[in-house]
This record gives C-alpha cells, structure tokens and sequence, in this order.
C-alpha cells in the first residue's frame, strides 16, 4: 500500500462487528474520553474531533441500519495493547451508540421502543470494520489521506490529527469542547464552531502571525497550551476595554491580528467609540465590520465605500460629454470609472453632483497617490 507515494508497512483486515459488541460497554466520561466494544474502543482518541453531526445526519445512520442498507466501512488502529482506536467512524459509532442507549429517538420511537424483532436485527447489524496496525506516524498519515465519510475534516482537524500529542490535547480542552472556556470569552467575538477547531485555528494564527503549522510542530510535545490560552484572554480582554460597546458586527473581525499591532498604542476607547458610531450611520459605508480595523489603521479599502450606481454615472457621463477629466480624452462609458469630487474622506457623498469621471488608467493614478 502505498500513501503519500511512499511504500507503507500497515496491515489491514476487514472485520465484521455487530452492533451490539460495539455498544457492550459503551461510555461517555466527555472530559475522560468515550469507550466501546467492551472499554477496548477508545471512541474519542486525543487527534479526533468532537461530535459535530446534526439531527438530520445522525438521524440518517439510524435509518441505515434500520433498513438494513450497507453503512459505509469504518477503520480502527490496532494499539500495541491489542484495544483499538477509531481512525475514521467516529460520528457514526456515537450515532449509534448513543441510539441504543436511548438519547434520542427515530420515527419517534427510543431503541427501547422498538419491538423485540426491531431491537434484535439492530443489534445483529454487522458492521464493515477495517483493523489497521502500523506505526504510529504511519496510522496518523492513513488518518489524513482516507476519504472520511460524511463530513470532510476541517485544516484545524487535520493538525490535530498530524500533531497529536499532549499539547494537542490540552489546547482542546480550552479550545474545542463543547462549552470550552473559550467559547466563553471569545464565542461572541470569533466566528466559527469550536467544535469543528475553528476557535483554536484562529488562536494559532493570531499567535504565530498565520504560521498556524510550525506553531503546533514546534509545541507538539509541550505538556501544556497555557500561553495560548493565556494570549487568547489577553486579545479578548484588549478588544472588550478599547471597544467596550458591543455590536454584533465585531464577530469575525481579526482582533488578534489588532491586538498584535495596537496593544502597545496609547488607545482612547471613547475617541474610538465616537469613530466607531459615526461611521456605523455613515450609509456609504457598506462593509460595517471593516469600521475597526479602519478606525485603528485609516485604510478606507476595510470599508468598500459604495460606489456610484450606473445611473449616477450615466448622468456625470453626459455632463462631461465622455471625456475623462483628468486626461481630457474621450472614453466609452464602460471605461470610465466614479470619483469622489469631494473625498469620501472629508464628507463627500455618493451622490450624483460629488461623481466625477475618469478613465481606468487615471483613476488607478489617483489611487496610488
């Protein structure tokens, strides 16, 4: 077998497990791991993600199985003690683990429902089962590169995956939980599923100035993800004293990359509250969440002004007669662009008596002034 175009040594058999040998000591300890198939399945091992089915999926693996239709094949890691962990399956085995302990219902019906014919063929279902055995680095490379049922894995997954260890696993704890602590402090503030590693994706990179991959290698072994955590609180902190009123707006915005570059700047957060409120009424400004990077940096491109409508420009054309203003040359409409006659700046409007044409090449001119 081949990954990566390299030869590898990992073995692999395909076994037939019934479902009720994965479900016979199913347990769910969420800060401890999940175990099954007899406590000899670690469910949960420190690379995967946590359970990020919705209903409708998770619904969906049930009905499989209870129509006796093939489930897609399942891949466990043979450890060196003989138990197993999942490489890819995951989602699926919760589905149905947490089925037959009744968390949830199908057709309105709990497993515990289901008439004993029902339950029996259920838990009779064999599932196709690959036990793979190999090197550790060899398991985690075949993690990487199998199709993973379902749902594809995020970058952030699959770092996690490669660079397993015991930072990975602290870094999760704060991170990646379903009420991580830091959810908590950031959820209103960064944008994506914890769940899915995007809270600690964008941690990394804030840190390490987008190096999110030598970050995790250089840290791999490290026992503890405490200066992250600890960075993390710090922008969090920042963000919530130099811009104490919340708007929903500031969900997304890059405040680790912010803080990196004005933590150390004399910063009057109710000079910057005024900017703020100001340019929040402002109707030319059309991307509101560019407001506090510009009020930081005064590059008005965070703002994507509006621009003149065709009809503005249709009428500052034939007040110009087709000439470019600058060049003096004439153009077809559709080479000409609009310009601010009094700066946006300095309280200009997009409004057809401030638009003025110019050619593409004199506008660009203007632009790089």
């Amino acid at each position: 077998m081949k990954i990566d175009g390299k030869d590898k040594a990992m073995q692999i058999e395909l076994k037939e497990i019934p479902i009720r040998d994965l479900v016979n000591g199913y347990v769910d300890k969420y800060e401890e791991g999940i175990v099954g198939y007899g406590g000899k399945l670690d469910i949960r091992p420190p690379y995967q993600r946590e359970f990020i089915y919705d209903q409708e999926q998770r619904d969906a693996v049930i009905e499989t199985v209870l129509q006796g239709f093939p489930l897609n094949s399942m891949y466990w890691a043979v450890k060196d003690d003989g138990n197993f962990e999942i490489l890819d399956g995951q989602q699926r085995t919760i589905s149905i683990c947490t089925y037959v302990n009744s968390q949830f219902s199908v057709r309105k019906k709990m497993f515990h429902n289901l008439q004993p014919d029902e339950s029996k063929r259920f838990l009779d279902y064999k599932l196709m089962v690959y036990h793979c055995s190999g090197e550790p680095s060899e398991k985690l490379a075949w993690f990487r590169t199998i199709n993973i049922a379902g749902e594809a894995l995020s970058d952030q997954e699959l770092h996690n995956a490669v660079y397993s260890g015991p930072w990975v696993t602290d870094a999760r704890r704060y991170f990646s939980k379903r009420k991580c602590p830091a959810k908590d402090i950031g959820g209103d503030y960064v944008s994506g599923e914890a769940e899915r590693g995007a809270l600690l994706e964008k941690a990394i990179g804030w840190i390490s100035n987008g190096q999110n991959e030598s970050y995790m290698q250089i840290h791999q072994h490290k026992p503890s993800a405490d200066e992250l955590w600890l960075y993390f609180q710090n922008v969090i902190n920042w963000t919530k004293i130099k811009f104490p009123n919340y708007r929903h707006e500031m969900k997304g915005v890059p405040w680790g990359e912010l803080y990196n570059k004005y933590k150390d700047k004399d910063l009057n957060p109710k000079t910057l509250e005024r900017e703020v409120a100001r340019l929040m009424e402002d109707e030319d400004v059309t991307n509101k969440k560019g407001i506090y990077l510009y009020v930081l940096n005064q590059n008005e491109r965070h703002l994507n002004i509006r621009e003149f409508s065709p009809s503005q420009k249709r009428e500052a054309y034939e007040r110009q007669k087709g000439i470019c203003f600058d060049c003096k040359k004439h153009f077809q409409i559709q080479d000409m662009e609009g310009h601010h006659i009094k700066p946006w700046s300095v309280g200009g409007k997009t409004l057809p008596e401030n638009c003025r044409l110019l050619c593409s090449d004199c506008n660009r001119q203007r632009s790089n002034k």
